[in-house]
């Protein structure tokens, strides 16, 4: 442990100024910086991106202030949201009110006062009993509704004294919210809202709608829909699903639980068939009791299910429901999904499909226009020593000169600073240690005797089967110079491999160091205990099956994970445990070093991933926002973003300077297993148990390819060293080299595309697969390519 304090002492005290390494808690709630519980749709797709600081956290006392903002801005004509109805007394609302409408006219708010008098106007109409369909696009009702429900849930914790000039101690309540700090009682109020339990969250389905009906309005939806232009009919048709399990939820809950099956049974059979898993869930839950332990439930009701759909389709929407006064799915509309109308075209239903598919719909176009810094970080300069190829030259003076512009060339390249590549200093980094320059040294020499491949010239495939492995083989790493495989297995052990000569030998004991001449010339060979040399070392330590393996960059380090919920670091000099990281419920599925060492990410059953560094017991970052389990986890080429796969159908890229979510890729139609960024950092591909490779614009945030060719999940994907290849490794036994080059060229990523989603994918998958190699019976786990670009890939072999 003690050497491991030493190497990354330095970056330690590096990383302090820059960030603190303190453990951030992820905050709940639809909107990254709103104080949870709003009716409003405005935030990041199920709440991610919500770690950033917690002085934007929700209950920070400046929810009000969004909320009168909408208001002013809210048009004339807004109509009225009969779903929102607060739920204090009538005279108590009155009076808050009147302070609010107060407090307006003394800003000078002249039009907020008058579309907030519309509104309560309005909302009193709705209390009593009236109820026309509001907009489900226009925030301004909403907002007005939220702001009272709001105000009314603070007011009693506020004791301040009346503000002078205001008539009511309300009036001091917002002005408060809206510019200072707030007391701590009203901290703790807004609070409550922002974490909801599980009573709160049911009780949203507490509606009063006649059970009989639901299979009416159901069936009315379906025909009109079914009936409408084609154009329209596709983008509409995503409303089926959303509806249905809101509507059957709604039923379990309300106790009509025969009106419930009759409503399962009758429409199940018309949903997509990528919610099967998902629809077997829901029909699990046939009675009242069984809705407060399920996650899927909960998830589905707390993360409003985003749709995108053009503005044609919506107002067409809108116009059915008013003229057949059907509330009831108007309700389930506003209050559960975020409709993220568009202008321009109808998407087709190719297009829709494309996209569609995750647990909580597609992703919010907001969700992906931050900027993200793509490309790579300038590489130090390494002199490159001359003697070494004086050597491989020996007699012939003319090699070495023709060699050592090829040396600069390699220089060169990594000095042009990339447009795209984050600043240099953005995240500390630990610095290069002489044994670092050496291995890079090595790597420029590689790098000139690799072979450039594409469709005319593939790489040779080298399989090393695991037999006879009847602990049961569960996760596989190898080294960036390939020396060294490591296995984890079911039994709860660790396995090193080395796969070349050079076999695996640990440090000599204390009492024998002290004998060493530490001056000598090969005391890095002195220190090596001959009597331990083997070829293989078994890592005890884990109490459960080990899922995930990572080799760090400098091949001195292994990090495993676990179903007993830790992360183990284990030095490849002693093949001892150093720490095990405690910081994960359950078990963890994934975990990765940085290209750079020192970070690593883990990712697992609690649906968070976890940025740690190797000198820290506590993490560095939590990610939180996916809906099910972080599956796999990868670090971007620059070290300044993690890609993390889920079983909720979704991949996201989180930024590790502030814990944003910046993008939400979705278009899978299950659970993902593997991801893996290009060379150049511009492009990720992503594989799932649907079988698919869905291929994505980083920079875009867009989906810019699929191939499909696998039968089973995508364990594993991996881009050849100058990315011009990219190998996929699935269950179905198969290694699948496809032409990456191809796939990329002649990219449409105009501005329409981008703003609209309207991407079209080229139907060319088997244009672009190059070949197809099969196993005899081993499925492919892991796939790697060395230095000279040739493919490693392994796997255990199972008989049929």
């Amino acid at each position: 442990m003690a050497a491991l304090a030493e190497e990354q002492t330095e970056v330690a005290v590096k990383l302090e100024p820059e960030e603190p390494p303190t453990l951030l808690p992820p905050q709940a709630g639809d909107g990254a910086g709103e104080g949870g519980g709003s009716t409003t749709n405005n935030g990041p797709n199920g709440g991610g991106g919500n770690i950033a600081a917690s002085s934007s956290a929700g209950g920070d006392g400046g929810t009000p202030k969004p909320a009168v903002a909408v208001s002013a801005a809210a048009p004339a004509g807004a109509a009225p949201v009969p779903s929102a109805a607060p739920e204090a007394s009538a005279p108590h609302d009155r009076q808050t009110l009147l302070a609010v409408l107060q407090f307006l006219r003394q800003s000078n708010l002249r039009e907020a006062e008058e579309a907030l008098r519309r509104e309560a106007r309005l909302l009193e109409e709705a209390v009593a009993g009236s109820g026309a369909p509001g907009e489900a696009d226009g925030t301004g009702a909403e907002a007005a509704s939220t702001l009272l429900s709001r105000v009314t849930a603070s007011a009693p914790g506020s004791a301040a004294p009346d503000a002078p000039g205001t008539g009511a101690s309300g009036a001091a309540t917002v002005s408060g919210s809206a510019s200072g700090p707030t007391a701590p009682g009203k901290v703790g109020s807004v609070a409550v809202e922002d974490q909801p339990d599980v009573s709160a969250v049911l009780s949203a389905y507490n509606q009063q709608g006649d059970p009989a009906m639901y299979e009416e309005y159901y069936s009315g939806l379906k025909n009109f829909i079914e009936c409408s232009l084609d154009c329209h009919r596709a983008e509409l048709s995503q409303l089926f699903y959303p509806l249905f399990v809101h509507m059957y939820l709604e039923l379990v809950y309300n106790q009509h639980e025969n009106e419930a099956k009759s409503f399962f049974e009758k429409f199940h059979g018309d949903q997509e068939c990528y919610y099967q898993d998902d629809l077997r869930v829901l029909s699990s839950l046939t009675k009242k009791e069984h809705m407060k332990g399920n996650e899927t439930m909960l998830d589905f009701r707390t993360s409003k299910f985003v749709l995108r759909i053009s503005r044609d389709s919506y107002q067409l929407l809108k116009r059915h429901l008013q003229e057949k006064q059907n509330n009831q799915i108007w309700n389930i509309v506003q209050e559960h999904l975020y409709i993220d109308i568009f202008d321009g075209m109808p998407r087709s239903k190719q297009q829709i499909d494309a996209m569609v598919g995750s647990l909580a719909g597609e992703a919010k176009r907001e969700a992906n226009k931050s900027k993200v810094f793509f490309g790579l970080l300038k590489e130090p300069e390494i002199e490159v020593p001359l003697d070494d190829e004086d050597e491989e030259g020996e007699n012939e003076e003319g090699k070495p000169k023709k060699k050592k512009p090829k040396k600069d060339s390699i220089g060169s390249k990594s000095k042009k600073q990339d447009p795209n590549a984050p600043p240099q200093n953005r995240i500390p980094l630990p610095e290069l240690k002489d044994s670092d320059k050496l291995d890079k040294i090595m790597n420029m020499k590689e790098t000139t005797k690799r072979v450039r491949l594409g469709p005319d010239c593939l790489p040779s495939i080298c399989f090393y089967t695991f037999l006879n492995a009847y602990q049961g083989l569960t996760a596989v790493d190898v080294t960036d110079d390939s020396s060294l495989i490591a296995g984890g297995f079911a039994d709860s052990t660790v396995r090193v491999w080395s796969v070349t000569p050079k076999k695996l030998r640990s440090v000599k004991q204390a009492t024998d160091l002290s004998l060493i001449d530490k001056e000598s010339d090969d005391v890095l060979e002195r220190i090596m205990d001959e009597k331990t040399s083997s070829e293989l070392k078994i890592l005890y330590g884990h109490s459960g099956p080990v899922y995930g393996a990572s080799f760090s960059p400098d091949r001195n380090y292994l990090l495993s994970s676990s179903e007993d919920g830790t992360v183990r670091l284990w030095s490849l000099q002693t093949f001892t445990c150093l720490v095990g990281y405690k910081g994960h419920n359950y078990p963890v599925w994934d975990t990765q070093f940085s290209p750079y060492g020192y970070y690593f990410v883990s990712g697992g059953h609690d649906r968070v991933a976890r940025l740690w560094a190797t000198d820290h017991y506590q993490p560095l970052r939590i990610f939180a926002g996916h809906l099910a389990d972080v599956n796999c986890t990868r670090f971007h080429p620059n070290s300044n973003y993690v890609a993390t796969g889920s079983a909720d159908r979704t991949v996201r890229l989180w930024d590790v300077l502030n814990g944003n979510c910046v993008r939400i890729f979705t278009g899978h139609k299950g659970p993902i297993h593997s991801l893996t960024f290009s060379p150049n950092g511009r492009f990720l591909a992503t594989g799932a148990t649907d079988g698919r490779v869905l291929l994505w614009d980083i920079g875009h945030g867009l989906m810019v390819g699929e191939l499909k060719g696998h039968t089973q999940t995508v364990c594993s994907l991996r881009f050849s060293r100058d990315g011009e290849i990219l190998a996929s490794g699935s269950m179905d036994n198969t290694v699948r080299l496809w032409d990456a080059i191809k796939a990329f060229e002649d990219l449409e990523t105009d501005d329409f595309t981008t703003a609209t989603g309207h991407i079209n994918l080229p139907e060319n998958s088997q244009e672009l697969l190059l070949g197809t190699y099969m196993t005899k019976s081993t499925p492919v786990v892991h796939l790697h390519f060395t230095r000279r670009n040739l493919v490693l890939a392994a796997g255990a072999y199972s008989p049929q």
